[in-house]
């Protein structure tokens, strides 16, 4: 009777124990994201002094004539668009003479997505599936241009040790908007993107690679810059007139990402077109009032070249 009890104890104490491990060494990844990563991600959003500042540190060849560096300062409202437990979307708005919004970039964040459009040069994207194990415990970065058509997007895990919290990963990406019109002599941005929480508010380190690509030949390297845009977070009321004005267009631009993500949702490469009766994407819709959201579709169908 007490060997019966002793065995009995010792086989629940070691069923017991192997519970305790197995939950213990399970991965946050086999449930959901490590809740630190959606906050880090979430306290992108609010109001900011936004400085932006580049500059081009080297060149192989030295016959090479660095350009001017590139300094601008803005007043941006980070809005939070959608939320789910493994999805977060913003939205960024800058401020100009207190009054007039403009709508920036949006930042997608994905937890172990599978599902890319990476960029190859021109307006050309690949798309790649990667195995899950490639993207455990991962979040990826969508940025999408000013009219929601895709910009870059890669994916790396949130770190967050000795009180820090960051993000970073190297993806190729078309020529930022303050080069784009500027300059023919490279097509793709090898970028390396840093996103890091701070006590001030957030910060965005880059070191790019201005690269030409051209088919059947090696990429050649430019040369390489050092960008830093430091998000100072200041109180929301000094964001009060894009909140509103998020509040009156959002249904219209909810549309737009829907006919975007039906397109996105084919799953192959895509083309897109430079301009279409001679303006870009974002000429075509910005001037559309909010109601006019039956012309979103044709217009976007027509940038979609057919592969």
């Amino acid at each position: 009777m007490k060997k019966s009890f002793i065995f009995s104890t010792v086989l629940f104490l070691c069923l017991f124990s192997s519970i305790i491990l197995s939950v213990a060494f399970t991965s946050p990844s086999d449930n959901a994201p490590n809740p630190e990563d959606k906050k880090a991600i979430k306290s992108m959003c609010g109001c900011y002094e936004v400085s932006f500042d580049f500059a081009e540190t080297f060149a192989s060849d030295t016959a090479y004539k660095f350009h001017e560096n590139y300094s601008a300062g803005a007043l941006e409202w980070v809005e939070l668009v959608e939320e789910t437990p493994n999805f977060v979307s913003m939205q960024h708005l800058l401020i100009a003479n207190d009054t007039m919004i403009i709508k920036h970039w949006r930042q997608d964040w994905s937890y172990e997505n599978t599902d890319f459009y990476m960029f190859d040069k021109d307006k050309n994207w690949k798309f790649v599936q990667k195995p899950k194990s490639e993207v455990k415990g991962q979040w990826t970065q969508k940025v999408f241009q000013v009219d929601d058509s895709p910009r870059y997007e890669g994916s790396a895990s949130w770190v967050h040790i000795d009180g820090r919290h960051f993000w970073e990963n190297t993806t190729d990406a078309p020529l930022p908007r303050r080069e784009y019109s500027k300059r023919k002599d490279y097509n793709v941005t090898v970028r390396t993107n840093h996103h890091e929480i701070v006590k001030e508010g957030w910060t965005h380190e880059q070191d790019n690679d201005k690269v030409l690509r051209v088919d059947n030949k090696a990429d050649f390297k430019l040369a390489s810059e050092k960008g830093m845009n430091i998000y100072k977070k200041v109180d929301d009321s000094r964001c009060k007139s894009a909140q509103g004005w998020w509040t009156e267009n959002k249904d219209f631009w909810e549309v737009v990402r829907t006919e975007w993500n039906a397109v996105f949702a084919r799953n192959k490469d895509l083309k897109l077109k430079r301009v279409v009766d001679k303006k870009p994407l974002f000429m075509h819709l910005f001037p559309l009032e909010v109601t006019e959201t039956e012309k979103i579709k044709p217009i976007i169908t027509d940038f979609v070249e057919e592969n």
